[in-house]
């Protein structure tokens, strides 16, 4: 019988990281897993077949499943897109040792990586990536494509539109409560290390403490 084949996109630093997360969630329930690249440039990575796109849906399976564990948000968007076209199913995976609490809604094919906490009443949208020791609090939205580098503090009643970037270390203030949530705008991108105490505009970058849009010289 043809396997449950897993592919991970990207076989650079990130999915090497992912991967882990996927063999501990997944190899125990019959999964095959490869890395998978548009282009590959090498054979395997950290023991695992590297198959080209065409590859992994030539590959006969019974069942085929990926993530896409690349930063770039719309490269991620157009692979996910071409792989449920061609009938693979996006899956999510959670790190072992991620914590999430109650009532909370996370979307296909998102990645939540160690120590990840997800605290309760937060909505986690479609492919979003959550890096080492992401914190996300209570009543949170996190949209679609979202991406947050490692130890960003999202903290309650944040809503985070599609396509945004928070940089690793950020610090987000909560936003107000009765429906006031602070809002980082679609395609937004807040700097490493930065302090947010205001919303951010839509494809504006903002960077520093308090977070302020970057000047372009």
């Amino acid at each position: 019988m043809p396997p449950r084949l897993f592919g991970l996109y990207g076989a650079g630093g990130f999915a090497r990281e992912v991967m882990p997360i996927a063999r501990q969630q997944l190899e125990s329930s019959g999964w095959t897993l490869v890395f998978v690249e548009t282009q590959p440039v090498a054979d395997a990575a950290n023991g695992l077949p590297i198959l080209s796109e065409d590859a992994f849906f030539a590959t006969a399976a019974r069942e085929r499943g990926f993530a896409v564990a690349i930063a770039d948000s719309a490269a991620r968007q157009s692979i996910a897109e071409r792989c449920e076209a061609r009938g693979a199913r996006p899956m999510t995976l959670l790190a072992a040792n991620a914590t999430v609490y109650d009532a909370n809604r996370i979307g296909d094919g998102s990645i939540l990586c160690a120590h990840t906490t997800v605290t309760s009443n937060v909505v986690i949208g479609r492919h979003v990536h959550a890096n080492l020791y992401s914190y996300i609090a209570h009543d949170c939205v996190v949209e679609d494509w979202v991406t947050l580098a490692p130890r960003v503090s999202c903290n309650g009643n944040v809503h985070l539109q599609a396509h945004c970037y928070i940089g690793t270390g950020a610090l987000l203030r909560p936003g107000e409560p009765r429906g006031r949530p602070l809002s980082i705008g679609r395609g937004a991108v807040v700097g490493m290390g930065a302090v947010v105490t205001r919303d951010v505009a839509p494809d504006t970058t903002v960077v520093g403490n308090p977070a302020r849009p970057l000047e372009r010289r």
